[in-house]
């Protein structure tokens, strides 16, 4: 349900056990801060595919507010995202009706690896395991 709908009733849906929130992408999620360990779901909303908004509530939920249910792409989301949406910390996505799922699937494995960190993985210089030991670097004492 919106977020909206969840703060109006809010004590009721507590009440009655599981329920799942809808941010839009101007939601703050700051909002269902008392309500993170209640909630086993919560969707994010991305009404355009070139509205990122959506990355950014994913990372709040996941990094400073602990959400550790299941966090859900909704709306037009397409398979050149699918990648960078688990990386912020998406582990669901409900794709359009017109969009294959076999090709979603293969999107979440168009890269192996990235420099950034993320969600999913610590920045590629803080791996001690792929840091490259310093070496001979081409210099030349003239």
């Amino acid at each position: 349900m919106p977020l909206a709908a969840w703060q109006a009733q809010r004590a009721v849906l507590i009440a009655r056990g599981e329920a799942g929130v809808w941010l839009a992408p101007d939601d703050d999620p700051a909002a269902l801060a008392d309500d993170i360990e209640r909630l086993p779901l919560i969707a994010i909303e991305f009404p355009q595919f070139n509205d990122g908004r959506g990355y950014s509530l994913a990372r709040l939920l996941r990094h400073r507010y602990g959400f550790r249910g299941e966090l859900r792409a909704i709306g037009d989301v397409q398979r050149d995202q699918l990648y960078y949406l688990g990386q912020c910390g998406f582990d669901a996505f409900a794709l359009p009706d017109t969009r294959s799922a076999a090709d979603a699937l293969a999107g979440l494995r168009d890269f192996s690896d990235g420099y950034q960190a993320t969600a999913q993985r610590r920045a590629r210089f803080a791996r001690p395991d792929l840091v490259e030991p310093p070496g001979d670097l081409g210099c030349v004492r003239v």
